[in-house]
């Protein structure tokens, strides 16, 4: 029997009602055989200050300590202003510190992300990957999970109702495993 992968969701929202929320919650449901998926919620994580890297905060050393407990990530960002949340980059920040101590170095990662707009994220998608360049993790480059006019594909109770979104979730998950797979074969 095979190892269980586990992947670390992480919402680039605080809002409770917020489809990449429920495109995470959907994500844990659609989760293929032989995958796990959780959320960290990041609420309470407060603004980077340098000052405070050595010693950051307890909410930062608990995302910290699930980064590393992952075999892999999933990002669902919303698009502000054509990139990510500052919520999310924040975060992205405080578990990149301090130099030489980053909790993402060479984790697989994927992202998908969900927006009421058309282009459903792919600006805020673009500018991760640039992110997630610099900090080393392997990511996934298709299929690419962009629920565009999110109040037509998710219902009053923020399930996901667009079947085209939920196969293309599925086969993400699928190719973020197999990426996970790939890499602990060649370690």
């Amino acid at each position: 029997m095979s190892e269980i992968i586990k992947i670390l969701g992480i919402p680039g929202s605080l809002r409770k009602a917020s489809f990449n929320r429920a495109a995470l919650r959907a994500a844990e449901q659609l989760a293929p055989s032989g995958v796990a998926l959780e959320t960290f919620d990041l609420e309470g994580i407060p603004p980077f200050n340098q000052d405070h890297e050595k010693a950051p905060p307890e909410r930062v050393k608990e995302f910290k300590t699930r980064i590393r407990a992952a075999d892999a990530i999933l990002f669902a960002t919303p698009e502000y202003n054509y990139s990510v949340s500052g919520v999310l980059k924040n975060a992205i920040d405080w578990a990149s510190r301090p130099y030489g101590d980053s909790a993402w170095q060479g984790k697989p990662a994927a992202m998908m992300g969900a927006s009421v707009g058309t282009l459903g994220t792919a600006r805020a998608q673009y500018h991760l990957r640039q992110i997630l360049v610099t900090l080393d993790m392997p990511t996934v480059n298709q299929p690419e999970v962009l629920i565009a006019q999110a109040s037509e594909r998710f219902d009053e109770h923020g399930e996901l109702t667009d079947e085209g979104s939920k196969q293309r979730i599925v086969k993400l998950l699928q190719v973020l495993a197999d990426l996970v797979r790939h890499l602990k074969s060649c370690s």
